[in-house]
């Protein structure tokens, strides 16, 4: 008897589904990916992504070092990571199978490209034996598909030569979880059209490609039905997807129109914060301008000079730029200018892992300067707080002249949530004014300008653009006399002037928000976290409480100054834990302020943390 009915229609209904990509670096796993995440944020998911990909450029085709992975979770609720674990793999080669099968759910689904597992390419990957022959995959429901010979079928009209077909294979590949997960394909063929088609060949290969492998899920009767993830229920408005590199960007270019003020990067490319300098560079409409240096100390030193100049100025770098722009922020300390320094931190030290997340540049962001000379610091929590991070360090800066660092890192940089775009006016006003004539009277009663007569409220000296008639004044990193701004050497003076800009730094803690809190009073276990570690104890936490178990979760968003709340919420607790993904820099400075046992939960693997394993770290807290 055949089977007529419309398969497209029997779709099975899931709350939600973890899915993890995986091939060499030339097989187009980011790409795939980030289609199939553009497709279900149009259906209006929920969802988080993880791209994870070598440092090396080259990396050695079949090989676990050049596999390169992209993990996204889509649901239709609320969610706050990537995934723990994947229900469903798509394995490229034998490389990706070995280096990512340890991560899937147990009996989850492996979907292999079965042209790859050739005796050459498992030798490349590692395999002594067909992982298909042995064991390896007995807990797991297996789906070989011959990708890169159904992609070379389904072009062979195009008379497309043999390797350039197999490119495309990862477009069959996006075409069958597209349709076992019934994502709409309009958005995927239209980016296509858009995205190649200035190359024809390459536009109807990639296009015939997918839509292969969309009719071989549908038609080859090798899963049981397709699958359906509803949309999320969301707050009314428009939302996009957005990474937190772009976020950073346009929270960069926002920031210039509430300051009315017009924007400057000076930036060296680094990974992976390079993202941040390629979206600023066009949005040249909107005042900014971008200068891409010749090395970490130029893009700082320029940047600086903008400031001076009466820019918002920023400058871009990952951790080992921090460390050599150290010497510049002091000198911004000792000006009082106001200078972003956006750090996407990534696992070191030195060059490290580029490609990885980590969080090991706090105490850098505190101390890493010569002499007294703190700044504000500023971390994002997720990819859309990128934005209002941004924002928020800039009103730092600008407010109290003053350096800000804004700390992000890989894994919220490269990966992806929904935004629901703000409206214009609910966004702070952080505009502020030059000084435009004399400030102070001198001892004959002549109307001068000093520099650094200090607001009353802020301590925040005068800005004055270079130009200005009658506000000449100079600038260096000698120190200055308090308020003329001329050099002195004088001890008293030193000591007053590294007293002020302490001062002003702390009282920032009066115009800061409270660190974000959820859970109840006095719970057994609190756990403290800072930047990219929000989405997993959130949802470690969630899980715990409904469970019956007492724990609450503070989040820090800025960290210098730190919110009044911190303390009290700090001495409420029977036990502290902070989870961040360093070796313990946020707990030694918890425990010297507040005197308090913070205990440490740490991981410096490159990866973020799971909910899975904070939840058991919560549970070793309870038991003692």
């Amino acid at each position: 008897m055949t089977d007529t009915a419309d398969r497209s229609t029997a779709a099975q209904s899931i709350d939600r589904v973890v899915i993890r990509l995986a091939g060499d670096s030339g097989d187009g796993m980011q790409l795939t990916g980030d289609r199939f995440t553009s497709a279900s944020a149009v259906f209006g998911n929920d969802l988080a992504t993880l791209p994870d990909f070598p440092s090396e450029i080259r990396a050695p085709a079949g090989t676990v070092a050049g596999v390169s992975a992209f993990q996204i979770h889509i649901s239709d609720h609320d969610i706050h990571t990537p995934g723990d674990a994947p229900n469903v793999l798509v394995a490229m080669n034998p490389a990706a199978l070995l280096s990512e099968l340890h991560r899937l759910e147990k009996h989850g689904t492996v979907i292999l490209n079965s042209d790859a597992f050739d005796e050459r390419s498992l030798a490349k990957a590692g395999f002594e034996a067909d992982p298909r022959g042995t064991d390896t995959l007995a807990d797991y429901k297996v789906i070989e598909v011959p990708m890169t010979s159904l992609t070379k079928e389904a072009v062979v009209e195009l008379d497309v030569k043999a390797r350039d077909a197999e490119r495309s294979k990862n477009f069959f590949a996006l075409g069958i979880i597209s349709w076992l997960y019934s994502r709409p394909v309009e958005p995927t063929l239209e980016w296509i059209d858009e995205k190649f088609g200035k190359n024809e060949l390459v536009r109807l290969s990639n296009l015939y490609a997918f839509n292969a492998g969309h009719a071989f899920g549908e038609t080859a009767e090798l899963f049981d039905h397709p699958y359906q993830v509803g949309p999320a229920e969301q707050e009314p408005g428009t939302y996009r997807s957005v990474n937190g590199a772009t976020a950073v960007a346009w929270g960069m270019v926002a920031s210039g129109q509430l300051a009315k003020l017009p924007v400057f990067l000076g930036s060296y490319p680094i990974t992976p914060a390079t993202d941040i300098l390629h979206e600023l560079s066009i949005h040249k409409n909107f005042g900014v301008r971008t200068l891409q240096v010749e090395d970490e100390i130029a893009g700082i030193g320029a940047a600086l000079g903008a400031a001076f100049g009466g820019h918002l100025a920023y400058t871009t770098t990952s951790g080992p730029g921090v460390a050599l722009k150290g010497e510049t922020i002091g000198l911004a300390v000792s000006l009082e200018l106001p200078l972003v320094i956006v750090d996407i931190q990534r696992g070191g030290p030195s060059t490290g892992l580029p490609t990885k997340t980590e969080q090991s540049d706090l105490l850098m962001a505190m101390f890493g300067r010569h002499g007294e000379s703190p700044i504000p610091v500023v971390a994002a929590y997720s990819p859309s707080n990128c934005f209002h991070a941004a924002i928020e360090a800039s009103r730092l800066a600008l407010k109290y002249r003053t350096p800000v660092i804004l700390l992000s890192d890989g894994y919220l940089a490269n990966g992806t949530e929904p935004w629901l775009i703000p409206e214009v006016d609910s966004l702070p006003d952080i505009s502020t004014e030059f000084a435009m004539g004399p400030n102070h009277t001198d001892d004959d009663d002549n109307p001068v300008f000093w520099p650094y007569k200090r607001d009353p409220e802020t301590l925040a000296r005068a800005w004055a653009i270079p130009g200005t008639d009658g506000l000449m004044h100079r600038v260096g990193g000698i120190e200055k006399e308090d308020g003329s701004g001329n050099i002195s050497y004088d001890a008293d003076n030193h000591g007053l002037m590294v007293d002020l800009r302490a001062e002003k730094i702390d009282g920032i803690v009066n115009d800061i928000p409270d660190a974000l809190y959820t859970g109840g009073d006095n719970p057994d276990v609190l756990v403290v976290g800072w930047g990219s570690t929000y989405g997993a104890i959130t949802s470690a936490a969630e899980r715990a409480r409904a469970e019956g178990k007492s724990v609450g979760h503070l989040h820090l968003t800025h960290l210098n100054p730190i919110p009044a709340n911190v303390g009290e919420h700090l001495k409420a607790a029977k036990r502290v834990l902070v989870t961040e993904m360093n070796k313990g820099q946020l707990a030694m400075i918890l425990r010297a302020k507040y005197l308090v046992d913070c205990q440490p939960f740490n991981k410096v693997k490159g990866q973020p943390f799971t909910a899975a394993e904070i939840e058991t770290a919560i549970d070793q807290a309870l038991q003692g």
